[in-house]
C-alpha cells in the first residue's frame, strides 16, 4: 500500500498484535507503526526502518498526532538519504542523548572530585566559586557540555567583566579553560570553547600604599564582626587574606605562642610561622572555638568567602572615610612601613613568607635560617608603631628573647 492519510486511517491491529508495523510499497523502509497502549489507546507513529554495518535500526520520525502523511513521507526521504550515503540517523540520535546527559554542572562535580586531591583547599575552594558555587556561569549549569559554543563563552565573560569587574572575569575564564582542559582529555568532549575569547584587560600592578592616617582610620573603623577581626590581622601580620581566612585552631600553640601556615595554605607551598604577639593573641582570644569545627572564620568550617559580599567592604570604607583601597593593599602598606621604621629588607621578606629577593638562587639555597629572633623584634616593632598610630601617643619598641627550644 501507499501510506497516505487514506490508507492509515484505515489500518487496525488484527487478532492478538500488540505491535504492528506497516510499510509503503514506495519508499522503501518507510513505515507507520501502531502500538497497543494503557486503557485501550492506540498509539500511532511514523519510522524508518533501515539496516547500518550489519544491525537493524529504526528511527523513529514522530507520533502521526503530531505529523501528517506527507510531511512524514518528506521527512523519510531526508532520512533515507542520509542512509544511502552512509550515515546512521538512529545512532547519531543516540550519540546526542547521550551527550545531553553530560551536563556543564554534572561535568563541573568530577572535575572538581578529580582535583581535589591535588590541589590546595583555597584553591579547589575557588575553583568550586567561579564554577558553580557563584552565579557567573549559572547560566550554563543545565546545558550540555558539547552544546556550550565560543560564542556562549565570549557572551558570559563579557557580562561578568561588566557587572563584576575584568580581575574576577579573568579568574571566572582562567577556571572554565582548566575545566574544559580536563574536559577533553577525559574524552567528554571534542573542543574548548574558551580558546580564543578574549581575555579581559586589568589595570597594572597597584601601587596604593595606606597612608598612617588611613591605617588608623581604617583600623579604628573595623567591627567586632568577623571581617573586622580578618582585617585587623592582616595589619597586624601583612599576610594574605586567605591565609587570616582560612586560619585554622589546629595551626595554633598557644603554649609556643605561634602559629604555623602550612604548606598546602600558603602560596609557595612551604610552611610560614610567626609569633602570636599581644595584639593578635588579644584578637584571637575574642574568636569562639567551636568544637564542631577547625576553622576561626567562615561558615560550615571551609573558612572565610564573604569577601565580596556587599556590606563588608563598603561599610568599612564609609565608617572609615578610607575609600580607593584593596584587601591586598594592607599586605604592600605594611612591608612598606616595616622599612620606614627601619626592619631590613630581607627581614620583612621573612616576615611575609617570600622566598624571592635575598633567598632567591644560591642566596637561597644555602641560607635556610627563618630569622625567628628577628621576625619576633621585627613584629614588636610593628606593632608598637601601629599600637601607637591607633591609640595615640609614642610607641615603644619591644625586644623578645628567643622561644624555648621545643
Amino acid at each position: 500500500m501507499k501510506l497516505d492519510a487514506k490508507s492509515v486511517a484505515a489500518l487496525k491491529l488484527d487478532g492478538k498484535k500488540k505491535d504492528a508495523i506497516y510499510f509503503d510499497d514506495s519508499l522503501k523502509g518507510f513505515g507507520f507503526r501502531l502500538r497497543a497502549g494503557a486503557r485501550g489507546k492506540m498509539l500511532k507513529s511514523w519510522i524508518v526502518q533501515y539496516r547500518h554495518a550489519g544491525a537493524g535500526r529504526r528511527y523513529l520520525i514522530g507520533p502521526a498526532e503530531a505529523i501528517g502523511a506527507e510531511a512524514a513521507r518528506a521527512e523519510a526521504k531526508k532520512v533515507l538519504a542520509r542512509i544511502w550515503t552512509g550515515e546512521d540517523p538512529q545512532g547519531s540520535r543516540l550519540d546526542r542523548r547521550d551527550k545531553d546527559r553530560v551536563s556543564f554542572r554534572g561535568t563541573v562535580e568530577d572535575f572538581l572530585a578529580a582535583k581535589e586531591p591535588h590541589l590546595r583547599p583555597r584553591t579547589l575552594l575557588q575553583l568550586r566559586r567561579y564554577l558553580a558555587d557563584a552565579p557567573y556561569l549559572k547560566a550554563f549549569h543545565a546545558l550540555p557540555l558539547d552544546r556550550i559554543t565560543k560564542r556562549d563563552v565570549a557572551s558570559r565573560i563579557l557580562t561578568i567583566a561588566r557587572e563584576n569587574g575584568p580581575a574576577v572575569a579573568r579568574e571566572v575564564r582562567s577556571a572554565l579553560s582548566s575545566f574544559y582542559v580536563w574536559a577533553r582529555r577525559q574524552g567528554l568532549c571534542e573542543t574548548n570553547p574558551v580558546i580564543d575569547t578574549e581575555r579581559p584587560r586589568t589595570a597594572g600592578p597597584r601601587e596604593r600604599v595606606l597612608s598612617d592616617d588611613e591605617l588608623a582610620e581604617i583600623w579604628r573603623a573595623c567591627g567586632d564582626d568577623e571581617y573586622g577581626k580578618i582585617i585587623k590581622l592582616l595589619f597586624l601580620t601583612g599576610c594574605r587574606r586567605a591565609e587570616i581566612g582560612d586560619m585554622r585552631w589546629s595551626e595554633i600553640n598557644l603554649d609556643k605562642g605561634t602559629w604555623t601556615l602550612p604548606g598546602e595554605r600558603s602560596k609557595n607551598g612551604r610552611p610560614h610561622t610567626l609569633p602570636l604577639m599581644p595584639m593578635m593573641r588579644e584578637i584571637i582570644d575574642t574568636v569562639p572555638k567551636m568544637a564542631t569545627r577547625d576553622a576561626l572564620f567562615g561558615r560550615r568550617g571551609r573558612g572565610f568567602t564573604a569577601w565580596s559580599w556587599a556590606p563588608n567592604k563598603p561599610a568599612l570604607d564609609e565608617r572609615s572615610g578610607v575609600g580607593g583601597w584593596t584587601v591586598h593593599d594592607i599586605r604592600r602598606s605594611v612591608a612598606t612601613k616595616m622599612a620606614n621604621i627601619g626592619v631590613p629588607p630581607h627581614i620583612i621578606e621573612a616576615v611575609l613568607g617570600h622566598y624571592s629577593g635575598h633567598r632567591a638562587g644560591i642566596a637561597g639555597f644555602y641560607n635556610k635560617s627563618p630569622y625567628e629572633r628577628e621576625v619576633r623584634n621585627a613584629l614588636a616593632m610593628w606593632h608598637g608603631h601601629l599600637r601607637a598610630l591607633v591609640v595615640g601617643g609614642e610607641h615603644k619598641v619591644l625586644n623578645f628573647p628567643p622561644p624555648a627550644a621545643s
